[in-house]
């Protein structure tokens, strides 16, 4: 049997892609800058008010607390009830206007200098360099074999990010359980089991975020990043590198003109890399993991200041400006623009149908429930009554005494007590009897009016309907 020559064909090998991008660990270079003192003054504000807020008192109790327990949110003099869920809603929307407001009008200014992830990266980074030293300091430390320094200073670096993570999971904890009885309940080992989970729970989630996963967070978490791009349009103020300006880039001496080695203003120093959070060089242009921080600004800033050099080869600026050399004037008369416009006219009349939904919430409010389990009933003396739960809810922070009348049909009449005294912030279900003369209507369902009165304020009045059955 002949066999026929075969000739075997090798296949190029395949490059294989990973599933997750292998990370280089990102060494950020403290900056110093316009953007970096507004970051901070960020990070001071925004601590202050989350720390702070749950030890102070109004009206002898927390002035923000969540009490899910029993289903009130106090904020200063406000009380919120589970019918109140129509304000969250409102609240929520506002604050998603507002976010598309900003990113239109200068991009991601909430991820820059307040969302929480940059916040507690920058105090966890401002703790590792006060314990491990600058840049260059750390990095030595990273290559450096594990040895006693290097055991001490991981150590204390570890132990104060436990610390402010367990300080931050308690505060949380504090805005849903009043944070006096929580701190006496946590240092006496009396922790009830849920907020021993959610202290130990955000606590590790701070220290994982903040501490060690930083601008992974950003880059593959993070849905913001991933949907910005249709926020922005060509009028939209961005961190921007000038190419124009800045290329070709090479290093020089300082006081060297750019011109005169027919390079650019860019000197090629990688300073705007080594201190962005996410580890990317934005002479690259406009990319998803650019959070908006501003500190390439700063960095570059200082560069060409000690060059001699103007400021501003990285600046805020926009692509129609960039592309058209526009100056701040022209890029400022183009912020208003339709897009702008209808998410301002939105805005305005959310928030003010917020206040005036909060300025008008009633201070007293009635459910009036027939009692199903007793039936329209004729009672001595010719009387048909109906039976019903009257519950009354309290909803300010003073306890109020209530009459209860009632009208609809002729000789109609209330049984027994017809005041009620409401505790401050508190639900009372009183039941009442009520009576008619056979005669007051045909047989059927007949519409009565309930109306419930504070004694001490004549505003705070309720008139509810209610059905009245004559068999």
């Amino acid at each position: 049997m002949n066999q026929k020559n075969s000739q075997v064909v090798t296949a190029a090998p395949v490059a294989e892609e990973g599933l997750y991008k292998a990370r280089k660990k990102i060494q950020v270079r403290s900056v110093t800058g316009v953007f970096a003192t507004w970051r901070w003054v960020l990070v001071w504000l925004t601590q202050l008010l989350y720390y702070g807020l749950p030890w102070l008192q109004w009206n002898d109790r927390q002035a923000v607390l969540l009490d899910l327990v029993n289903r009130k949110f106090y904020i200063f003099g406000l009380v919120l009830w589970p019918q109140d869920v129509f304000f969250l809603a409102i609240i929520l929307i506002i604050s998603a206007y507002a976010l598309f407001l900003f990113t239109a009008v200068a991009g991601r200014l909430w991820c820059g200098y307040a969302c929480p992830q940059t916040v507690y990266t920058e105090i966890f980074m401002w703790i590792e360099e006060k314990i491990e030293g600058k840049r260059s300091a750390r990095i030595k430390l990273d290559n450096a074999p594990l040895d006693a320094r290097k055991l001490t200073r991981r150590g204390l670096k570890y132990g104060a990010w436990i610390l402010l993570a367990l300080w931050t999971g308690f505060t949380l904890v504090g805005y849903f359980t009043s944070i006096k009885e929580l701190w006496v309940s946590f240092w006496s080992w009396n922790l009830g089991p849920w907020e021993t989970f959610w202290i130990f729970f955000y606590a590790a989630f701070t220290y994982a975020f903040a501490g060690h996963m930083r601008e992974q967070v950003c880059l593959y978490m993070c849905p913001y990043a991933r949907f910005q791009g249709v926020m922005f349009d060509p009028d939209t103020l961005v961190i921007t590198y000038d190419p124009e300006r800045g290329e070709p880039r090479g290093p020089r001496k300082k006081g060297v003109a750019p011109q005169s080695i027919g390079k650019g203003d860019c000197v090629d120093c990688d300073i705007c890399v080594q201190v962005c959070p996410t580890g990317i060089d934005i002479r690259d242009g406009l990319q998803y993991e650019c959070i908006g921080c501003a500190a390439c600004i700063d960095a570059c800033d200082t560069v060409m200041a000690q060059m001699n050099y103007p400021k501003g080869l990285i600046r805020y600026t926009t692509e129609n400006a960039l592309e058209r050399h526009w100056g701040m004037k022209e890029i400022l008369a183009h912020v208003v623009r339709p897009r702008i416009v209808i998410y301002s006219l939105i805005l305005a009349g959310l928030t003010l149908a917020l206040i005036w939904g909060l300025a008008n919430k009633a201070d007293l409010r009635v459910n009036v429930l027939r009692d199903r389990a007793i039936l329209a009933r004729e009672v001595e003396g010719g009387l048909i009554e109906n039976v019903y739960r009257l519950q009354v809810m309290n909803v300010t922070e003073q306890a109020h005494r209530y009459t209860v009348s009632v009208s609809g049909l002729n000789d109609i009449r209330l049984e027994g007590e017809s005041t009620i005294e409401v505790p401050a912030v508190t639900t009372k279900t009183l039941p009442i009897l009520v009576r008619v003369p056979l005669e007051s209507g045909q047989k059927g369902a007949h519409m009565i009016y309930f109306d419930v009165k504070a004694e001490t304020n004549s505003g705070m009045a309720v008139h509810e309907k209610a059905t009245f059955l004559i068999p």
